[in-house]
């Protein structure tokens, strides 16, 4: 069997993470303790005590969700590559997770990504609460368009589509007046539900423009390699195989919006016999591709039920 590695982003990290992992697999504790190191030297404690134990509310902080999310991934990656790395014919990631995602087609290394998502999450961070903003789900689909939508209610405050799950799920973000002003001209329009986001700033928006800069600089300390297959950007949808261009995408990406539907139905057109499969907590993505793509095969693998599973399914 074939396989296309999905990765997550922000929402899905919830305490306990990786834990059984960890006790169940020497080389996913490998991992872990590579990237406690590394987060440590940077944050001043262990990364695996937030991801086993909490708080969630501490968690949850952008500059830590990141690299706990990016870690879960790579752990869970190594305990199964042995068996599916020759299958893998391509990756993606939902914002963040396309970080993972390089990490894992071997574009960095450990400690780099969990430096370099550490310092992307801290970039974020700071530009949230230097220009604040917030986000909104938008299900169903309104009879107006969502950039139509954005555009009246920029008027209020800016706003923009920033992540588009499926076609039925998108994601608002900008200043909290616009966001707001957005949410109530999609439910006028049609909208089954608009569902304000825990967030802490306006995540792939004009606003996240500062952030650039420094995530420039936070990119050039990184050793880099060519991805060993290729990545679909949640820029353009399209697949990557060079180092060089996923700096200037994973910058772009940033303050333009995630394609995620449109990667996900990319995937399955260039590679229509593969499996998908989501590394990391939840199943958040495995439940998107179904609702983009129905027929897809999309597994999920973030505990050590599911490595079993995974496991037994490829011995078959």
């Amino acid at each position: 069997m074939d396989w296309i590695l999905v990765f997550p982003g922000q929402g899905s990290q919830k305490p306990g993470m990786a834990r059984d992992l960890a006790e169940s697999y020497p080389a996913a504790r490998r991992v872990l303790d590579e990237a406690d190191a590394a987060y440590a030297a940077r944050a001043g404690s262990p990364l695996t005590r937030l991801m086993f134990d909490g708080p969630a509310d501490e968690l949850t902080r952008t500059e830590n969700a990141q690299p706990a999310l990016l870690a879960h991934g790579a752990a869970a990656w190594a305990v199964v590559a042995g068996r599916i790395a020759p299958r893998v014919r391509a990756a993606a990631g939902h914002s963040l997770g396309e970080l993972t995602a390089y990490h894992v087609a071997g574009a960095f290394g450990l400690a780099d990504a969990v430096r370099l998502v550490r310092a992307r999450g801290e970039l974020m961070r700071d530009t949230g609460a230097g220009r604040p903003g917030t986000m909104a789900a938008i299900i169903g689909r309104p009879e107006r368009s969502i950039e139509d939508i954005c555009g009246e209610a920029s008027a209020a405050g800016l706003v923009v589509p920033a992540n588009y799950n499926t076609d039925e799920q998108v994601v608002v973000s900008g200043e909290p007046a616009g966001v707001e002003r957005a949410m109530e001209l999609a439910r006028e329009a049609g909208a089954k539900r608009t569902v304000p986001l825990n967030v802490s700033g306006a995540f792939h928006s004009p606003l996240m423009a500062s952030a650039v800069a420094g995530l420039r600089s936070a990119l050039e300390t990184v050793e880099w390699n060519e991805p060993a297959f290729p990545v679909y950007s949640n820029v353009d949808a399209a697949p990557n195989s060079s180092a060089r261009d996923a700096r200037d995408l994973l910058m772009r990406q940033v303050t333009s919006p995630v394609r995620w539907a449109d990667v996900v139905r990319a995937l399955a057109r260039d590679f229509p016999s593969a499996a998908f499969l989501e590394l990391g907590p939840g199943n958040v993505l495995a439940g998107l591709i179904k609702r983009v793509v129905p027929d897809a095969v999309a597994h999920s693998c973030g505990t050590a039920a599911d490595v079993e599973k995974l496991l037994t399914l490829t011995s078959q």
